[in-house]
């Protein structure tokens, strides 16, 4: 009864769910109707066997419960399966179980799919349709009911308008890439959905499968020799009692007459002992096996937790898609980096620490900039939490606060406390006691709390009251959220650095050549547009530094009608090793689906062949191209000093050299300056600018030039700075000429004169952008750009507004914001089932606040009481009202 139910209801559900139905509530509630049920209850003994579970690991299964499960359900459901697949391992399993077949392998989109299906329906060959949509063809809705019908000894199916012979041996398969499709009852009813999505553990095993097969191949190629021989063997155990109950069941007579019989069961029992002893060695070196793999697991762990994070952030934008294969490909090239070391521990380190970094460096290649922060705070929190070094209490508090919505009898002692500030005060007693009486100590002290509240960088400063040594960094945060909503943002910043170093928080400068050398000729090259970027000059320049000038290199700019010259470029450029860029593919959102079966269809390229795209972000795009692809953003990076590094990084080595004025390398540097701040301003909002503009490179490049050519022209007359005609072009016409606000062009034009003039050579009163007691802002006397790139990495992280002359409270606004986006962003990515660590499930936080909301509500009036009491006020309302418009005359009741 448990097994039936299981095959019948639990297919879609996770693997927790799936345990919580069988073991919590199905398999108590028959153990307390006194069902009988073998102890302890196992569906791998009563719907499988050994036998058939080590064929589907020699068939690339993965051997964990979940996948164990799954394969049951898709062998042994009454309906054809849909496979929720979006690491495709379902797909990887079934096409290599059913390849010796003649499997067929189809889509929806294919113009053949019914001829296909047919073949297969009538000759009985499986057939798996690929990459399904949340929407299903209904043409195919007979063969998934199983709607067959008979004549006589013919069998039929009605497949569109034909009758097609059914042959029972036919299997169909459906498999999504979507990680969460909705599909309508029907769907569920008419086919087996099984969620195929990958678990914690199940992914751990395979990435140890990878580490181990990378450090010890030999130990690997003895792990799967043994899986093949153990299958054999079980067969080989099966069929051996196969033969001997049909020779029992055929026998005739006196069994003890039959001498044939006889000498059958003594080699029977010979080969089955021999065969017994070889199962029994096997699990001995298969425990030896796994006691050696056991000590890469903790690498293993470490990227499992890292796909997860990546993964999970296509829930804040749909175009961060990445796939498992793709993900393998950044985890076996960490494994080649990583530094080797003879002491497993160090060795395990190095993996660790390499594979950190190259997922953060792959990731941020392709997030916006506000997403940045955000995936570096959850990749420190998951490990942390694989750890156990942070408690889920203490992050569901820091992620929502005081989500109550009772207010606290204990009432506010200063008005300087923000109100949910005081709410989430008293919240964070509950859930860190280790504090002591906080809300007490702020009444009693409030001086001390209020002269730290008000310091500019409460977040980077001693708590009060000696709550430092109490109080872990994540639950000073947390009270730093507290009394300072705004500076959170940069109280998460110095967290990450705390716990996993700077770099976590300084994302890498993207540059084309590091682009090309991370592309392939499968995986397209995906420019995710933002305001202001132009990725096809840049690839421009890329393609003559390398040799893929000229007619090499083919652009199109895709609008209507263009889908087939886009096709057409696409076959020639696989071909002849071109280089083709499609611009604005958001334009034809539609057409990029004939666009991923043309890739899928690419078998052997030419190995100098580069597909690069460009679109805006839209949640129509294909998924499957989104997962094959290398994604780029060109963005702006965050902060004064990752904007200079990005300038120089970006610059060529030689290009300081190029201009014969010996003031063109301080120059360089005063520009990128005034580039870097004019982009930073953006961010405060109608404080930095009352209209928005889009600054980019091509601004920063074309003033380059100018400079350098009129510095050129000025070393052949008198040597001297033309400060008013560089002023006037930069300030004026290219970066003022952006600018439509009188105001805006007047802050341009102020900038011009502060940061441009011989001032900034005076050597008895040395020129700074900025200066203060912590940092100072100058021009290096330098002339080489990796002494400039020197200077930059010893610039601090951080900057405050004051660097470009505004108050050092314009950030608040935007940090508030950031923060609050921050914390949105988070509970969007928090798990939607209970946990084991203490946190309460989605349904019983639902719960909690639907019952606070009733208890809440006034109790329900009874209207036609109320009416009735009522009735007579009402007329005498309304005739007083009419009385005085002159109406009605009221009578003297």
């Amino acid at each position: 009864m448990a097994a039936s139910a299981f095959l019948c209801y639990v297919g879609a559900f996770s693997f927790e769910f799936r345990e919580e139905l069988l073991r919590e509530v199905w398999e108590t509630d028959l153990r307390r109707r006194d069902v009988p049920m073998s102890q302890p209850f196992r569906l791998e003994s009563l719907l499988t066997n050994d036998v058939e579970i080590s064929q589907w690991t020699s068939e690339g299964l993965p051997p964990d419960e979940l996948s164990v499960q799954n394969g049951i359900l898709t062998t042994q459901g009454s309906r054809f399966p849909l496979c929720i697949d979006p690491q495709q391992q379902a797909l990887n399993w079934i096409t290599k179980r059913e390849e010796k077949n003649n499997l067929k392998v189809c889509t929806f989109n294919d113009n053949d799919f019914l001829k296909q299906l047919e073949l297969a329906i009538k000759y009985g060959f499986p057939f798996l349709f690929k990459d399904v949509d949340e929407y299903i063809d209904p043409v195919i809705d007979n063969v998934l009911e199983r709607n067959i019908k008979g004549s006589g000894q013919r069998a039929f199916i009605v497949l569109g308008d034909k009758e097609v012979d059914y042959d029972p041996n036919f299997r169909l398969y459906l498999d999504t890439k979507l990680a969460n499709p909705k599909y309508s009852p029907g769907v569920f009813g008419k086919s087996m959905v099984i969620n195929y999505t990958v678990t914690l553990m199940g992914l751990e095993n395979q990435l140890l499968n990878v580490i181990v097969k990378f450090e010890r191949p030999e130990l690997e190629e003895q792990r799967e020799k043994l899986i093949q021989e153990t299958f054999q063997n079980k067969q080989k155990l099966k069929d051996l009692e196969d033969t001997l109950l049909r020779e029992l069941a055929n026998s005739t007579g006196n069994m003890l007459d039959n001498t044939e019989l006889i000498s059958t069961l003594e080699d029977t029992k010979t080969k089955a002992a021999e065969v017994t002893e070889k199962l029994k060695l096997s699990v001995k070196t298969g425990i030896d096996i796994e006691r050696a793999r056991d000590g890469y697991r903790k690498a293993a762990n470490r990227g499992a937790v890292l796909f997860f994070v990546l993964s999970d952030m296509a829930v804040i934008n749909p175009m961060y898609q990445y796939s498992l294969m793709a993900f393998l490909e950044v985890f076996n090239i960490s494994l080649k980096r990583s530094l080797p070391d003879s002491l497993l521990n160090k060795r395990l380190r190095n993996i660790i620490d390499t594979l950190t970094q190259n997922i953060y460096a792959y990731a941020c290649t392709g997030l916006f900039e506000i997403h940045k922060l955000l995936f570096s705070f959850q990749m420190t929190i998951k490990i942390l939490q694989a750890k156990n070094d942070l408690r889920l209490e203490d992050l569901d508090f820091f992620v929502k606060g005081n989500i109550s919505l009772e207010k606290s009898p204990r009432k506010k002692p200063h008005a300087w406390i923000p109100d949910q500030g005081w709410e989430d005060l008293i919240k964070f007693t509950e859930v860190c006691p280790d504090g002591g009486d906080i809300p007490g100590l702020v009444e009693r002290q409030g001086d001390k709390f209020k002269k730290w509240s008000d310091l500019d960088d409460p977040e980077s400063q001693d708590l009060p009251c000696g709550l430092n040594d109490k109080l872990d960094n994540f639950r000073k945060l947390c009270l730093v959220k507290c009394f300072r909503v705004d500076r959170v943002y940069r109280g998460v910043t110095n967290y990450v650095t705390e716990k996993m170093g700077e770099k976590f928080v300084t994302p890498p400068v993207v540059t084309f050549e590091a682009i090309f050398e991370q592309s392939s000729p499968m995986s397209p090259v995906v420019f995710i547009l933002s305001p202001g970027s132009d990725p096809a000059s840049d690839l421009m320049k890329l393609a003559d530094r390398t040799g893929f000038g000229g007619n090499r290199l083919k652009f199109l700019a895709m609008g209507q009608g263009q889908e087939k010259a886009a096709l057409q470029l696409l076959e020639t450029a696989v071909t002849r090793g071109q280089w083709l860029m499609l611009q604005n593919c958001h334009l034809l959102v539609n057409w990029l689906v004939d666009l991923e079966k043309a890739l899928e269809k690419i078998q052997k390229p030419h190995p100098e062949f580069r597909l690069w795209l460009t679109t805006e972000p839209t949640p129509r795009f294909p998924v499957g191209i989104l997962q094959r692809s290398f994604k780029v953003v060109t963005e702006p990076p965050n902060g004064l000093k990752l904007n200079l590094r990005q300038t120089y990084v970006k610059i060529p080595s030689t290009t300081l050299q190029d201009c014969t004025h010996e003031s063109f390398p301080e120059l360089m540097f005063v520009l990128s300056f005034f580039h870097a701040v004019l982009q930073e301003r953006r961010k405060y909002g109608k404080i930095g600018w009352n209209i928005p503009y889009d600054f980019n490179e091509s601004d920063l490049r074309v003033c380059m030039e100018l400079m350098k050519t009129y510095l050129d022209k000025s070393m052949g007359v008198d040597g001297k700075i033309p400060w008013s005609s560089l002023k006037y072009l930069i300030g004026e016409v290219m970066y003022g000429g952006r600018a439509i606000d009188d105001f805006d062009r007047r802050i341009i034009k102020t900038y011009m004169d502060e940061y441009m003039g011989d001032f900034i050579f005076d050597s008895f009163q040395p020129f700074f952008f900025y200066k203060d007691k912590d940092v100072a802002y100058n021009i290096p006397k330098e002339t080489h750009r990796d002494k400039f790139l020197e200077y930059i990495e010893g610039l601090p992280l951080a900057n405050t507004p004051c660097v470009f002359g505004l108050h050092s409270n314009a950030e608040i606004g935007y940090f508030t914001n950031a923060a609050k986006d921050m914390c949105n962003f988070m509970i969007e990515l928090q798990p939607q089932t209970s946990s084991s660590e203490g946190g309460i499930s989605r349904e019983q936080y639902i719960e909690k606040v639907a019952t606070e909301i009733e208890e809440k509500l006034p109790a329900v009036f009874e209207l036609d009481r109320i009416r009735r009491q009522l009735g007579d006020i009402t007329l005498l309302l309304w005739s007083c009202y009419r009385n005085l418009s002159g109406s009605i005359i009221l009578s003297p009741r």
